[in-house]
C-alpha cells in the first residue's frame, strides 16, 4: 500500500464513525446506513450496564438502524468523536476513539445525560468507503439524570 493510500485510508476510516453519529444526531437513516456493513454488530452492553440499563447486542444493519432510531426517537442527541486512532490491515481496519454522547429529552431541555464512551470498532472497505463491521462500547464516565435514558 502506498503511503498516500495509507494516509487517505487513515482519514477515511474515522469517517464511518462520523457518518454513524451524523445519522443518529440528524435522524438520517440513509447516512446511518452508509456507515454500517450489512452484517454489522453493535455491542453497547457494557456502557449500558454502567448506566444501569440493559441494551441488547444488535446484529445486522437494518436491526441497528431500527433499534437506534426507535430507542432515541424522544431524545435530541449530540455525539463528539475525539482521539481517533486507526490501525490498517489491507481492506480491514481497527479504530479506537472517545465519544462524548449528550442526551436531552425533546420535550424537556432542562434535563440531560452525558456519557464519555470508549469505542472499539472493526471496519471493512466497502467500495470507496469504510463501513463498521463491529462496534463495542464501554463507558468511562457519565453525568446527569440517568432517567433521561429510561426511554431507551
Amino acid at each position: 500500500m502506498s503511503s498516500i493510500q495509507q494516509i487517505a485510508d487513515k482519514l477515511a476510516v474515522p469517517d464511518a464513525l462520523y457518518r454513524f453519529f451524523a445519522g443518529i444526531d440528524h435522524r438520517d437513516k440513509t447516512v446511518l446506513a452508509s456507515s454500517l456493513a450489512e452484517n454489522a454488530v453493535s455491542d453497547f452492553t457494557r456502557a449500558g450496564a454502567k448506566a444501569g440499563f440493559e441494551y441488547p447486542v444488535l446484529e445486522g444493519r437494518e436491526t441497528i438502524i431500527s433499534a437506534l432510531t426507535t430507542s432515541l426517537a424522544s431524545l435530541d442527541t449530540s455525539h463528539n468523536v475525539s482521539n481517533p486512532r486507526v490501525t490498517l490491515n489491507g481492506d480491514k481496519a481497527y479504530l479506537e476513539a472517545l465519544v462524548g454522547a449528550q442526551h436531552v429529552p425533546r420535550d424537556d431541555s432542562s434535563r440531560h445525560y452525558l456519557m464519555m464512551n470508549h469505542y472499539k470498532v472493526d471496519l471493512i472497505r466497502h467500495g470507496e468507503a469504510w463501513v463498521i463491521l463491529t462496534c463495542t462500547v464501554d463507558n468511562i464516565w457519565r453525568d446527569g439524570d440517568v432517567a433521561v435514558l429510561s426511554m431507551i
